[in-house]
């Protein structure tokens, strides 16, 4: 602890560090117990196994996967599609959005257009796509970016009509072009909304590339679980979810990171 600060302060930090290490050690210890429940439930046949599987089965599946390489291949696919319809969804989104708050009359004539969409169930949009843009990464991209697309939209239009209209007559009173308050205070307060919008479309580009892997693909983890179902083999079915529950989490960490880098001043 520094000595610039008081000891009360000091204190404070050190019991907030103790509680995040008690919650981070209860999360764990959660997860373990769950997974031993489920393991125990398995052994003593409590459950169909058939049906749910366990976790020394899935965990000698993923180290057999692991071996061969084909994991590997799998989630590479996966990810690649992931991340590229995670980047374009939300970068696409940001500038539309940036470019409803120049204009306000397009923003009001998009606005019933923008509220279908969102309405709407993308992933019954994702033939469509995978019509138009081809059976392969094309179409399930597109379906990634369709899902994120609007809701970061939405989101951030949002965000940026509510930026405090004091602030925008100040700078338009001492002459401040429409660029500049864009930059200098409509983006910077939107910051916080963008990272929370990031972290919802690391779901949403996820739903998207599984749905589109489902329906068309050759690989990716989405195909591995389609193999498990046909074939009745419920352990790869759960290995591919647990993989995803990784992946996701990671992604939203890296989010996660990011933001606590851009939002420090703020706090």
């Amino acid at each position: 602890m520094s000595d610039n600060f008081s000891k009360e302060h000091n204190n404070y930090i050190a019991r907030i560090q103790r509680e995040n290490k008690v919650i981070s050690i209860t999360q764990v210890g959660l997860l373990i117990l769950l997974l031993g429940i489920w393991e125990i439930a398995a052994q003593l046949a409590w459950i169909d196994t058939f049906l749910t599987s366990y976790p020394s089965e899935i965990w000698n599946l993923f180290i057999n996967y692991v071996v061969d390489g084909q994991l590997f291949y799998h989630v590479g696919v996966s990810l690649a599609e992931t991340v590229i319809g995670f980047v374009i969804g939300t970068f696409m989104g940001v500038i539309i959005a940036i470019l409803l708050w120049w204009s306000e009359f397009w923003a009001k004539v998009l606005d019933p257009y923008m509220v279908v969409l969102n309405s709407l169930p993308k992933t019954a949009l994702a033939p469509i796509f995978i019509i138009l843009f081809g059976a392969g990464y094309k179409g399930i991209i597109a379906t990634a970016i369709s899902i994120s697309l609007v809701v970061t939209i939405l989101n951030m239009f949002i965000s940026y009509q509510s930026v405090d209209k004091d602030k925008i007559k100040l700078l338009n009173t001492f002459g401040a072009t429409k660029f500049q308050i864009l930059s200098k205070v409509v983006i910077p307060y939107s910051i916080p909304d963008l990272m929370s919008t990031l972290k919802v479309n690391i779901g949403l580009s996820w739903v998207g590339v599984i749905v589109g892997e489902l329906l068309v693909s050759k690989a990716g983890l989405g195909y591995l679980i389609v193999y498990g179902t046909q074939v009745f083999k419920m352990d790869l079915v759960m290995m591919n979810v647990a993989v995803l529950a990784v992946l996701s989490a990671i992604m939203y960490r890296i989010v996660a990171l990011i933001e606590e880098k851009l939002t420090k001043w703020q706090r």
